[in-house]
C-alpha cells in the first residue's frame, strides 16, 4: 500500500481514537462511572470486531497455532488497554480532550520511543537518535504551549 495511504490512515486513527475518548468520556459522565463507560465502549467494540471478522476473515487460525501462541498474549494487551482507556475517560472530563490526549499521546511517545530503541515486545529495534530526543523535547514544548492559559 502506498506510503502517503498509510500516513493518512494512521492520522484518521488518531482522529477517531481522540473521538471516542470525548465521546466515552461523556458516557462515563452521564453514567457517573467511567469503568461502566469502558466496559460498555468494549462491549460495543466486541461486537464491532466480531462483525469485522466474520466480514472479512477467509482462514481461522488452527486449534494446534492457537495453543502455541504465549498465553500472557492473550490478557495483558486487554489489561493495559482497560486500564489506558479508562484513565482517558476518567480524566477527559477533568482535563478537557486536548489537555487529556496531549499528554496521552505524550506518554505514547516517551513510551514507545524507549521500547523501540531496546526492541521490547519483539518488534524492530529503532535507536534513540539526536533527531528523535529533539522531536521529543520538541513534543514535550508543544504540550506546555497546548496546556498553558
Amino acid at each position: 500500500m502506498n506510503q502517503y495511504i498509510n500516513i493518512l490512515l494512521a492520522f484518521i486513527g488518531g482522529v477517531f481514537l481522540a473521538m471516542q475518548g470525548g465521546l466515552n468520556a461523556q458516557l462515563g459522565v452521564q453514567l457517573k462511572n467511567p469503568l461502566l463507560a469502558s466496559l460498555t465502549a468494549f462491549f460495543f467494540s466486541m461486537l464491532f470486531a466480531l462483525l469485522a471478522v466474520a466480514l472479512s476473515v477467509k482462514d481461522f487460525p488452527k486449534a494446534s497455532h492457537l495453543l502455541s501462541i504465549p498465553k500472557y498474549l492473550w490478557f495483558t494487551g486487554a489489561f493495559f488497554s482497560v486500564v489506558g482507556i479508562g484513565l482517558y475517560y476518567y480524566t477527559i472530563p477533568k482535563l478537557g480532550i486536548s489537555t487529556m490526549i496531549s499528554l496521552g499521546l505524550f506518554g505514547q511517545l516517551i513510551f514507545s520511543a524507549v521500547a523501540g530503541h531496546y526492541g521490547w515486545f519483539g518488534l524492530p529495534q529503532e535507536p534513540m537518535v539526536i533527531k528523535k530526543v529533539f522531536g521529543l523535547l520538541a513534543m514535550a514544548i508543544g504540550i506546555l504551549m497546548i496546556n498553558k492559559n
